[in-house]
């Protein structure tokens, strides 16, 4: 254990994370109990649902406990660390020495010192002018399992970790458990762990996996005392029954896709929305693009000239880039346009947002398109770059499906969804041409405004994809 005598135990808890997020995941501890921290050093990487984070400890000292295991999630407020701080050795970052038996009980401090700490933490956020690093977890990464982790594929000798003792396992191999309370579980119920496939990451065994298991165990028994009873069961030589849903492979809803799901749910919940939908014929935005791309400049993306579009769109129906005070029960119309877009990642489904989208030009949002996929993809958007969105667009397209019925990204008004542009047959200029057609949807709340304004809106974004020279008049 670390000296800590010049000081006193300072507990630092997880943070406020800010935007409605109430929870974060442990990923992986940085800082062992013993070690010398920092002031607003890391200790912890946590991932919630909308990003993963770095937290810095606001206390510089020696960390005499960690609470949690790697995989846990814990709620806001709940205790991560505690740091011995004080003004001798181990505080200023010098070696921590280990506390003799002869020490005894610890001292009394002649003064109350004042611990230095940096003060509040967000999650994401640094507590001193440099923020946080953040750093993507390899998908390779050994199974989580906090302060009793393995070594070599075995359980090592367990350690505590905020006050939860785990306990080693005789086994030929490895086991992938890291809570203590499923192994508790397990040997409840005299329940071999190495026999299980757990349905986690890399192989996890959750608790879902040994209740399955248990059940399972439950369900056999049952039948085989039924058929030495002679009642009851499937006679001999008949099929086995079917196996109930309720013996289905469960899946967490947690991280990004619990936060869709609670998204997704009060969308439908609060908001009254429809949807309209017309096939346009992008040939002409095509040619378009590709005359602008070939001046020799910066690349324009598609999507960037779908935004632009939309900006000016948003600027003569400014009803759709709205929200609405339930409480207050007004329609607040917002200034500026900041854009969101649907991007498909291995952590599930996230929404970045472009600010101020109306004041960039399609250079611009290229630009900035390409830079927050990337990290999207990489899992390195901050929640800021995730949250405040006024207008969605949903180019559903390169799933290589035409039409959809967005659902409505809370608390927006409006989302466009695109489909893919394929070569289709279109009456051109009063003969049979084939253009390249694409399908636009617009689903909106229709406590904002009409079909009419609706339609008005989807009808000018139309036009605009049909005649791009449409758009020159709003420039």
């Amino acid at each position: 254990m670390a000296h800590a005598s010049d000081g006193r135990s300072m507990e630092f808890k997880l943070p406020d994370l800010g935007e409605g997020l109430t929870e974060a995941e442990i990923v992986r501890w940085l800082v062992e109990v013993g070690d010398v921290v920092a002031v607003d050093q890391p200790v912890v990487e946590v991932e919630t649902a909308k990003a993963m984070v770095e937290v810095p400890c606001p206390y510089g000292g020696v960390v005499t406990a960690r609470f949690g295991e790697e995989g846990t999630e814990l709620p806001v407020g709940a205790p991560l660390v505690t740091v011995a701080v004080g003004e001798g050795e181990a505080a200023a970052g010098g070696p921590a020495r280990e506390r003799g038996a002869g020490d005894g009980a610890a001292p009394t401090p002649a003064a109350e010192p004042k611990p230095e700490g940096s003060g509040n933490v967000l999650v994401g956020y640094g507590t001193s002018e440099a923020p946080a690093r953040r750093r993507r977890v390899r998908p390779d990464r050994p199974t989580a399992t906090g302060a009793s982790g393995r070594a070599n594929g075995r359980v090592r000798a367990a350690e505590p970790v905020g006050g939860v003792v785990g306990t080693a396992e005789p086994m030929d191999g490895p086991v992938p458990v890291i809570s203590p309370l499923v192994r508790r579980l397990a040997r409840q119920h005299d329940l071999d762990l190495r026999e299980l496939t757990g349905s986690g990451p890399d192989g996890l065994i959750l608790r879902a996996d040994v209740e399955y298991a248990l059940r399972a165990a439950a369900a056999q028994g049952g039948r085989t005392a039924d058929r030495e009873a002679g009642t009851g069961g499937a006679p001999a030589g008949t099929a086995a029954p079917v196996a109930s849903p309720s013996d289905g492979t469960r899946v967490p809803l947690k991280g990004v896709r619990g936060a869709v799901a609670d998204k997704l749910s009060r969308s439908r919940r609060e908001i009254p929305d429809a949807t309209c939908w017309v096939d346009a014929d992008a040939t002409e935005l095509m040619r378009a693009r590709t005359a602008m791309n070939a001046s020799g400049g910066p690349k324009i993306s598609l999507v960037a000239l779908l935004a632009r579009i939309c900006t000016a769109a948003l600027a003569r129906f400014p009803e759709l880039n709205s929200t609405v005070d339930t409480e207050a029960r007004e329609i607040v119309r917002l200034d500026g346009v900041h854009f969101g877009f649907a991007a498909q990642t291995d952590r599930g489904l996230v929404v970045p947002v472009v600010r101020d989208a109306h004041a960039r030009d399609a250079e611009s949002l290229t630009a900035e398109f390409a830079r927050l996929t990337e990290a999207a993809r990489a899992g390195r958007l901050t929640p800021g770059e995730l949250t405040g969105g006024t207008f969605t667009l949903n180019n559903y397209g390169v799933f290589g499906v035409d039409g959809s019925t967005p659902i409505i990204n809370h608390p927006e008004a409006a989302m466009l969804g695109v489909g893919r542009i394929v070569p289709k047959p279109w009456v051109h200029e009063g003969e049979l041409a084939v253009r390249q057609v694409v399908q636009l949807s617009l689903t909106f709340d229709h406590r904002v405004c009409d079909g009419g304004t609706a339609g008005g809106f989807l009808r000018y974004v139309a036009d605009c994809v049909e005649q791009p020279a449409v758009l020159l008049r709003t420039l």
